[in-house]
């Protein structure tokens, strides 16, 4: 398998365009969201999404970030909006002022600090949740929501006219649903926020399984990653229509984590997943 190569999954009517192997990158764009989670060495995928969301600071993660700051001024296109955790924004700055001087200009770009619990908008009525993850200091998690705001029953057989004169009047005549689309949780261990209603009732679901093997629940813990022995019953109650699981570690032949996690997941469940990473093409090892 070539080192990067772009994988592009079509799930619930988003495309997913990226690559993601522990250690060596992930990246994941979505154009019909206009966003993409984490950077890895900045593919052209990446470079066409105005929202870059990093989750940490980690170099598989975010190398590709100034090559996407400064890219994006060559092509005369806006300045990305690049959204960091509070933690990172001036090592981010900093690091575009030292490549400014380096290259003799700054590569541009909006560089926002965001902290959990907090909400980015995207664009009118597509935000991204903030939620704390487990893995190292600052490590965040995204959900994008879709929110509609929907007419409350009592006015539905009302005309047209009656209600612009409600609404012209300031009564509030409308609710609102959050519908969440897709939830990115970079690289952690399990945590809190696996309890939070929109990562399990998200309709995709990307979450990290670097550790498969049985033996390496150890490894697992060690480097604040997730196990499949721990997904599996993490997800057993969860509502997503669609589980991508990323940061499978090269040591892993994929045919051997298909088998592993059928096995722990069910038939049902393992229906919902897909691993985002290239088929290996060797034979795995007995």
């Amino acid at each position: 398998m070539a080192l990067g190569k772009i994988r592009k999954l079509e799930l619930g009517g988003y495309t997913l365009s990226g690559y993601s192997v522990a250690g060596e990158e992930t990246v994941i764009a979505i154009p019909e969201l206009n966003v993409c989670f984490d950077v890895g060495r900045c593919p052209e995928e990446a470079l066409l999404m105005d929202h870059l969301f990093l989750s940490h600071g980690h170099m598989d993660h975010s190398a590709g970030l100034a090559y996407y700051c400064s890219q994006r001024g060559f092509r005369e296109m806006a300045p990305g909006n690049v959204v960091v955790p509070e933690c990172l924004k001036d090592k981010v700055e900093a690091l575009l002022d030292l490549w400014g001087e380096i290259d003799g200009n700054r590569p541009p770009a909006n560089i926002i600090a965001v902290k959990p619990g907090q909400e980015y908008q995207i664009r009118r009525g597509l935000f991204a949740k903030v939620f704390e993850t487990n893995h190292c200091r600052g490590a965040l998690g995204f959900t994008i929501i879709d929110r509609r705001h929907k007419l409350k029953a009592k006015y539905s057989d009302l005309p047209g006219s009656e209600i612009a004169h409600l609404r012209k009047e300031g009564v509030e005549i409308t609710y609102v649903l959050d519908y969440p689309v897709v939830t990115y949780l970079g690289d952690t261990m399990p945590g809190d926020f696996f309890e939070l209603d929109y990562v399990r009732n998200s309709k995709i679901l990307l979450a990290e399984c670097t550790f498969i093997e049985p033996d390496h629940m150890d490894r697992a813990q060690a480097g604040r990653h997730l196990h499949v022995e721990q997904l599996a019953e993490i997800l057993k109650d969860f509502n997503n229509e669609h589980i991508v699981l990323t940061h499978l570690s090269r040591r892993t032949f994929i045919r051997d984590a298909r088998k592993r996690t059928k096995e722990l997941f069910g038939p049902e469940l393992f229906e919902k997943v897909t691993f985002f990473m290239e088929l290996q093409k060797r034979q795995a090892t007995k």
